[in-house]
């Protein structure tokens, strides 16, 4: 037993620029997709217009036919 044990850390080269990068790149991407994850899950006050106030179909008054339009602004006739 009189060999002797080498307990000095393993030399490890220094991560380059590109691959501190990727580690940081991965990384705020993981914090990006948790941010939509819980965007998608947690409750979100709505204001006081709800969709079907905003979708309402309006009739465009000088079509000849009467036709309706479910956008007003980007009608054109019937």
């Amino acid at each position: 037993m009189a060999a002797e044990l080498d307990f000095s850390p393993p030399e490890i080269p220094e991560p380059t620029f590109m691959e501190n990068v990727l580690r940081y790149g991965l990384f705020f991407g993981a914090i990006f997709q948790l941010i939509c994850v819980l965007a998608i899950i947690l409750p979100v006050s709505k204001s006081h217009k709800t969709v079907s106030s905003v979708l309402k179909v309006h009739a465009v008054p000088d079509c000849p036919r009467g036709g309706f339009s479910p956008n007003p602004i980007l009608s054109s006739c019937c």
